[in-house]
């Protein structure tokens, strides 16, 4: 009887085993092509591994476009089987390490190594060694400066991808050294395809609008997507707008259009109290103000000037909070927006 209750069922196993696997690991692209509308980066890595020379290469743009999916997809592609892949290859996030003992070990002790232009086979491959610094933006300046005189001194045996979102946040010594790629925001209809294949490909059932709720509430970032949409199906067998809208958190439409109305009866004391009523339901500041804005932008009795001076509060709003944090008065600050 205990043999019997111990033994897991075959479709409980795969189940379980199909939870495990994150979502943006399962559906990464496996290879070049596959990445999902950046046509230009390629084209350009296509013919890298048709034989062109390697540079090292500095991706930047939005998160959740591909960047860090385009750089292991070329490796994989490049070094063709795992064991390769794994001594020839070191992924790095750079938020976590970013000091520059970072460079002068880990990093500068790997480009040192030794590579051979051949497998064990006999069969021939890039006789180089790649190094993936995954939010390079987040390194210290210091530690960059480090980076830089490393890759000058192993040019020969060592390449550098560089990931980041901010290029401004790299130094010039690094970006010269470095082939730019700009990876664009991945268009909504591109995201709708991926995340309903996901969606066949699960057996999930899902309401076209959630899919569209989804991507809103995500900003774009697919692998934010991915992730939300593994996590709601987890709980629900069919995926509906409620159940995005609730599990984002985003604010009720009543809700913001109740604090839009306060906003232009100009009345501070109802404004001040809608204010309260949105912070004793435990909203978010950040939300209410991105769903405020997008609601704004398509008031037609509002002329640009108007739109314009309320975008630029919006930005004190968000300056002020970043910086006070919890210090800060977060219901007088909203009541400023009027």
């Amino acid at each position: 009887m205990d043999a019997f209750l111990n033994r897991p069922e075959k479709q409980d196993q795969a189940l379980m085993t199909s939870m495990e696997i994150p979502w943006v690991e399962k559906y990464r692209p496996r290879k070049v092509e596959e990445v999902a509308f950046q046509s230009e980066v390629v084209s350009v890595l296509k013919k890298v591994l048709e034989g062109a020379d390697l540079p090292n290469l500095l991706f930047y743009g939005p998160p959740g476009t591909g960047k860090t999916s385009a750089a292991i997809a070329l490796c994989r592609q490049l070094f063709r089987n795992t064991v390769t892949y794994r001594d020839r290859v070191m992924e790095m996030n750079a938020s976590d390490e970013r000091g520059i003992n970072i460079v002068r070990n880990k990093i500068k002790e790997f480009a040192r190594r030794a590579v051979s232009s051949h497998l064990p086979d006999g069969s021939p491959v890039v006789g180089l060694k790649v190094i993936i610094l995954d939010e390079a933006d987040a390194m210290t300046t210091p530690a960059q400066a480090a980076l830089r005189r490393t890759m000058e001194r192993e040019s020969r045996t060592t390449r550098f991808f560089l990931i980041c979102n901010y290029i401004t946040r790299i130094i010039d010594p690094l970006t010269s050294r470095c082939a730019k790629f700009r990876f664009k925001s991945i268009s909504s209809e591109s995201q709708e395809k991926r995340l309903e294949w996901i969606c066949q490909n699960e057996n999930i059932e899902f309401d076209p609008l959630a899919i569209s709720e989804l991507i809103e509430l995500c900003d774009g970032d697919m692998r934010k997507s991915v992730t939300a949409l593994q996590t709601i199906s987890s709980c629900h067998k069919k995926l509906i707008p409620t159940d995005v809208r609730q599990f984002l958190g985003a604010v009720p439409d009543d809700v913001v259009q109740q604090f839009v109305a306060s906003c232009r009866s100009l009345n501070h004391n109802q404004l001040y109290a809608c204010i309260e009523n949105i912070r004793r339901e435990g909203y978010g500041v950040y939300q209410l103000l991105k769903q405020f804005f997008y609601i704004c932008l398509r008031l037609e009795d509002l002329t640009d000037l108007n739109k314009a001076t309320i975008c630029e509060k919006i930005g004190l709003i968000v300056s002020v909070l970043s910086k006070e944090g919890k210090k800060s008065n977060n219901s007088m600050k909203l009541c400023a927006i009027k």
